[in-house]
């Protein structure tokens, strides 16, 4: 049983959830539009601004409503400078402060939580980078809601599509989280134009907390070879060319003969053939270059959720029932160590 004042509200909150069409629908959009703001959290090293960062800026537009941008950093007038100039941004929330420079988690989230809770933003996008995987959870954490990772697709502003199961699955999840703490995977959304914006820049909130970590060195590979996770050519080598010799001597100057940067599977890696920075795979650098090239490289599933976005893939391996093959646009059976430096003769030769 119900009673009659039980009935009339039940039948006012039914009449409320009756789908709205016609002007008040799109209406109601246009204000939800207004009421969604990003922030695109960008990355910043020597005081240069991380371009391949600006894929965050891409998501925020797939949202829809204001855009600001956040970084922070030692004498970080050039980059908020830089970042102001980007097509999309609004407004550059800048801070000042070499604490910042390195990106440590333990100092950087307070601070960006800090921003977030003043600009009131719906919605906080990063690079799926080292960076972000580093920051945007320990960020989640403070804010107390749930991040949602690696994504490829927007949906609305709720909705987001992600790869699981190293990428044999593509999942659609929905947050009802106030809060959205985002990361993207950098092969899906492409950067944001550097030029064209003209948004104005802030000074934003410094807690200016006491540091738990320092920052003590780092060891970097140093290359004239393009980046490997922005590189628009990519030639890896696998555990088929058998030791760090070989693979310097067959698949250096392949990359240079292409104008290619150098990547490595992860058997490669761990068999110290090539540098832990050079790694493609699951556990790695995730690229989608128009052309990757892989000599002595199975397939393995967690080197394929690396590479497998690449607009075209050619392999060489002697194993013609290799799985690199099953999605390869072109391949080539026979022996690395003589095919390659075959093709590398004949690309120096044009």
């Amino acid at each position: 049983m119900i009673s009659r004042a039980g009935a009339s509200a039940l039948r006012h909150v039914r009449s409320q959830l009756r789908p709205r069409t016609g002007p008040t629908y799109v209406a109601s959009v246009s204000a939800l539009t207004r009421l969604l703001s990003s922030l695109a959290v960008l990355e910043q090293r020597d005081g240069k601004l991380n371009h391949s960062s600006l894929g965050a800026v891409t998501a925020a537009q797939k949202l829809g409503g204001s855009i600001t941008a956040f970084v922070a950093g030692s004498n970080i007038k050039g980059v908020a400078e830089e970042a102001a100039k980007v097509a999309g941004i609004e407004k550059v929330v800048a801070v000042d402060n070499g604490t910042y420079d390195k990106g440590l988690s333990e100092s950087y989230a307070p601070l960006l939580v800090e921003n977030i809770k003043k600009g009131e933003y719906t919605h906080i996008i990063a690079g799926h980078t080292a960076f972000g995987k580093n920051l945007m959870p320990r960020v989640a954490a403070l804010l107390d809601v749930q991040q949602v990772s690696d994504i490829t697709g927007i949906e609305n502003e709720k909705t987001f599509i992600r790869p699981i199961y190293a990428g044999n699955a593509i999942a659609t999840v929905e947050s009802s989280d106030n809060i959205k703490i985002i990361t993207i995977r950098g092969t899906a959304f492409a950067a944001a134009e550097a030029e064209g914006g003209s948004a104005s820049i802030e000074d934003g909130v410094d807690p200016k907390s006491e540091p738990s970590v320092e920052w003590i060195s780092e060891n970097l590979t140093k290359s004239d070879r393009p980046d490997l996770a922005t590189a628009g050519k990519v030639v890896s080598g696998g555990r088929g060319l058998k030791s760090k010799e070989d693979f310097d001597k067959i698949m250096l100057p392949l990359a240079d003969a292409l104008g290619a940067a150098v990547g490595a599977s992860r058997a490669a890696v761990d068999s110290g053939y090539a540098d832990n920075s050079l790694q493609v795979g699951q556990t790695g650098k995730v690229v989608a270059p128009q052309l990757y090239l892989c000599a002595g490289i199975s397939g393995a599933i967690q080197h394929l959720a690396g590479m497998k976005d690449s607009k075209v893939i050619a392999a060489i391996n002697k194993d013609a029932d290799a799985p690199i093959f099953q999605i390869a646009d072109v391949g080539l059976v026979g022996d690395l160590f003589d095919k390659v430096p075959e093709l590398t003769e004949k690309l120096n030769k044009q």
